[in-house]
This record gives structure tokens, C-alpha cells and sequence, in this order.
């Protein structure tokens, strides 16, 4: 008997708990074996699934894999546009570009550049509204940010700027409707540099 009938649904027994475990040792191994077969491949062709946050995965790695296309004409992509951190070793990604540390120590994991985050805005928001001159002006302006997540709140309140939930006009939890917003006039928000610099739309505030 794996499962036990109770008020709130069904629960692993002692014996399904013990069976998970080897099981999932067994999957896990399995994993390793065929990713570990998949590395002698020498021939450069096939498919390749890459995991990316959704803004890498928009802005970054369209043109990466255009030029890719073009010196390896034999690989085929596929991408996976999620904040969530893949699990690899189940073969949910070959690849993950992912800006946290991974914690997986079975992979192989190398750090690849630092990408700078800016407070920025469109220039036309900047024309109507004005440009703050410190950060303390922020909480005068629209601001855009996460819905849900606190991630930006507690940015401000480290910088000893108090703000709520309330005090961003514009709010989603996904980070390419963020952008877009920002881009179009919503208000200031935050964004990686190197996508403020090529955007002519886009001015950055503050250092």
C-alpha cells in the first residue's frame, strides 16, 4: 500500500515515501547517464532547449540564435521564457541562462557577465513629467514595478525611500510587459542597461 486515504485526499504511506526516494535516486542517475551520453555526440546538430528569464529570452537571445542559425544551420532551438529556475538534470532545459547562482552541484555552471540594472523612463514620460534629480523625487513620479513580488519595494526602502504597492501606478509580474510599459510612457521603472542604452525611446534617471 503507497497511498492512505484521509480527510484532505490521499498521503504517501511509510513504504510510498520510501519508494519515492529511491525512485526519484534512480530518475535522477537515468538523467545523468543520458545527458552524459548526449555530450560525446560530435556531430553539431539537433536540438538544443534553452531556459531564459522572459526578458533575456525576448530581447537577448533572438539575435544570438539568428547568427547561431546561420554558422550551425543543423541545430534547431527552442525556448523556454520562465523566471522559474528549470530543474536541468530532468531535461526540462539542456541550457539555462538564469541570474541567480545555480544549486545544482551535477551541472556544470559558469558565470557569464554581469548585467548592470538602470532607474529608466520614455523620453516623452521624462518631457511631460519632468527628471528627478535625486532619488528621493522618485516617489513624485508614476512608477512601474512587480504586482505581486517585493523585490522593487524593498530596493527602495534600502535606499531609505518608503513606498507601498500603492505607489506604482503601473504593476505586473511580467517582466516584458514591465518593459514595454516603461517604454511607452507608464512611468519609471527599472531595466537592464544595456537595453536602455540601444533603446532610443529610453533615457536613464539617477546614477
Amino acid at each position: 500500500t503507497l497511498f492512505r486515504r484521509g480527510r484532505h485526499g490521499y498521503e504517501l504511506t511509510e513504504a510510498g515515501s520510501t519508494l519515492f526516494e529511491r525512485g526519484k535516486a534512480v530518475s535522477e542517475q537515468a538523467s545523468a547517464f543520458s545527458l552524459l551520453a548526449l555530450g560525446s555526440v560530435e556531430a553539431i546538430e539537433g536540438t538544443v532547449r534553452i531556459a531564459a528569464s522572459e526578458v533575456v529570452a525576448a530581447y537577448v537571445l533572438p539575435e544570438m540564435t539568428m547568427r547561431l542559425g546561420i554558422e550551425e544551420p543543423g541545430i534547431e532551438v527552442e525556448i523556454v521564457a520562465s523566471n522559474q529556475v528549470e530543474n536541468l538534470l530532468r531535461r526540462d532545459a539542456d541550457i539555462a541562462i538564469r541570474m541567480v547562482k545555480q544549486a545544482q552541484n551535477e551541472l556544470m555552471a559558469r558565470r557569464v557577465c554581469d548585467i548592470e540594472l538602470c532607474a529608466c523612463a520614455a523620453k516623452s514620460y521624462l518631457d511631460r513629467r519632468g527628471r528627478p534629480l535625486k532619488p528621493a523625487d522618485l516617489v513624485d513620479h508614476d512608477l512601474v514595478g512587480f504586482d505581486r513580488g517585493d523585490e522593487i519595494i524593498r530596493g527602495f526602502t534600502q535606499h531609505g525611500i518608503p513606498v507601498t504597492r500603492s505607489s506604482f501606478r503601473f504593476r505586473a509580474d511580467n517582466q516584458i510587459v514591465l518593459w514595454e510599459a516603461v517604454r511607452a510612457g507608464n512611468g519609471i521603472g527599472l531595466g537592464q542597461e544595456p537595453l536602455a542604452d540601444r533603446d532610443p525611446s529610453i533615457e536613464k534617471v539617477l546614477p
